[in-house]
């Protein structure tokens, strides 16, 4: 009888850790997603910011390493306990009975990109658009960097080095700059300055090091055939002649040199004659001039009312002011490249609620 109630007392005492541990990890999952979601937008920001805030944050982030080893050590000591548990076959029970409570946890990939070059070991069965597709870049960019002739060029076994996006990495040689790089590999100079990956020996002349190595997204190598890309031309509609519907007319007119990505949340406009800038749609002015982020330059930002707002930004001229009220297709400005930008554009934002959203899915 003794030896029974001893039994069921170690079971129960297992069964009360193990589920002590789950719910634990249950609740250490949910602050870890909150901070994911903060750790974004602190990433975010310091992307803007980049190159003022450095030294401050290399320290902030050598204290948060030490606080998160002393907070996670409890945690770690309490998953190990929970793995020697599970082991017992009378929590099977247990934990069948937490599932259908419904506390189950899922795992968060991440959508960014990487930073550094992979080597990948060539596998029975792979071709180069098998690869190129699995890591998500161009055959051109595994083909280029890895000096092969052709696409059959791989045998099993072979190691290749795999870039994190399409383009070229190039070794930075003296007398080089972004703009020189960019018209050699036929890229775009703002692209190189957004890829979040890229430094700069001085963030506000964008000045490159010798020896530095600088990813050329989207970069074609010279001598050879460039991959044709879509391209779009954004015409303008003539000031005064539309009306407010609720839908985004173009604000400008020129050809369109870089998309909406994960790291460029907007498109750029380009037109070397600097045309004017139009309102999308009716609304009121809310921001206007070069408030911080210094990034944008000279800026409107218009407020639609209905739960849009749309930025303009790196204008020469503003023709507006704060509170006034536009209509669709009034002029806000001139084109320009004011802030942190390489050539003359329009850098445009269309934002839904608060969240940025790709212009190319609204303007009509």
């Amino acid at each position: 009888m003794g030896v029974m109630i001893k039994t069921v007392l170690w079971r129960d005492l297992g069964e009360f850790f193990a589920c002590l541990a789950r719910y634990s990890r249950f609740r250490f999952r949910q602050l870890f997603r909150l901070f994911e979601k903060f750790k974004s937008q602190l990433a975010g920001w310091l992307y803007q910011q980049r190159g003022r805030y450095a030294r401050p944050f290399i320290h902030l982030g050598m204290v948060a390493l030490v606080a998160g080893a002393i907070s996670l050590g409890p945690v770690l000591i309490s998953e190990s306990f929970r793995q020697r548990w599970e082991a017992q076959p009378a929590l099977s029970s247990v934990f069948s009975v937490e599932a259908a409570d419904g506390l189950e946890t899922s795992t968060l990939i991440s959508k960014k990109p990487r930073a550094e070059v992979f080597e990948y070991t060539v596998k029975e069965g792979d071709t180069l658009s098998i690869i190129a597709e699995r890591f998500g870049v161009s055959m051109d960019t595994i083909t280029w960097e890895n000096d092969l002739k052709s696409a059959k060029d791989i045998k099993v076994g072979q190691t290749m080095l795999i870039l994190p996006t399409t383009g070229i990495l190039h070794k930075v040689k003296p007398g080089e700059t972004i703009y020189s790089l960019a018209k050699k590999y036929q890229a775009n100079a703002q692209a190189v300055v957004d890829w979040p990956y890229n430094s700069f020996a001085n963030d506000e002349t964008f000045a490159l090091a010798v020896g530095q190595e600088l990813m050329i997204p989207d970069g074609v190598k010279p001598k050879e055939v460039p991959i044709v890309l879509p391209r779009y031309y954004a015409q303008a509609p003539a000031a005064g002649t539309v009306t407010g519907t609720g839908q985004f007319a173009w604000p400008t007119s020129g050809n369109i040199t870089q998309t909406f990505k994960w790291y460029h949340q907007a498109i750029d406009i380009a037109n070397r004659a600097a045309p004017d800038i139009l309102a999308a749609d009716a609304g009121s002015v809310i921001v206007v001039g070069w408030p911080a982020p210094w990034d944008y330059g000279n800026r409107v930002i218009i407020d639609h009312g209905n739960g849009f707002v749309t930025w303009y930004a790196h204008l020469s001229q503003i023709y507006v002011s704060a509170g006034q009220t536009v209509g669709r297709g009034q002029a806000l400005g001139r084109m320009g490249s004011t802030g942190r930008s390489t050539g003359t554009h329009l850098h445009f934002e269309i934002h839904k609620d608060g969240v940025k959203q790709d212009p190319l899915a609204y303007l009509k």
